[in-house]
């Protein structure tokens, strides 16, 4: 399943009020990192289609989530439980150590 990309105006629906965790990777289209951990994220979101949804959120376009959320530095992942932030990852990573993170806060 490809990675989501959510709104400002659909993150309410899309993230809060999923009825599985979402995994929401906050990155803009300058940001190298962002650019570099994006395959990774597409495979595991293939992977781990049945336990946690990825969802992608251009913080140049959605100014407004980005600033509820305190985004300051990107690529910036953080996982929603219940509507919830429950974990969040700073930074780029391997996908081994990505999927990993993820699947130990899941």
């Amino acid at each position: 399943m490809p990675t989501k990309a959510v709104t400002d105006a659909s993150f309410q629906s899309d993230v809060l009020d999923s009825d599985k965790p979402v995994l929401v990777d906050f990155w803009a289209d300058w940001c190298g990192p962002c650019k570099m951990i994006a395959p990774a994220l597409e495979e595991i979101s293939d992977e781990l289609a049945d336990k946690v949804t990825i969802a992608k959120v251009d913080i140049m376009e959605n100014t407004d989530i980005a600033a509820k959320m305190g985004v300051q530095s990107i690529p910036l992942m953080v996982l929603f439980k219940n509507g919830e932030p429950v974990a969040n990852k700073l930074g780029a990573a391997p996908k081994g150590a990505l999927k990993a993170w993820l699947e130990g806060e899941l």
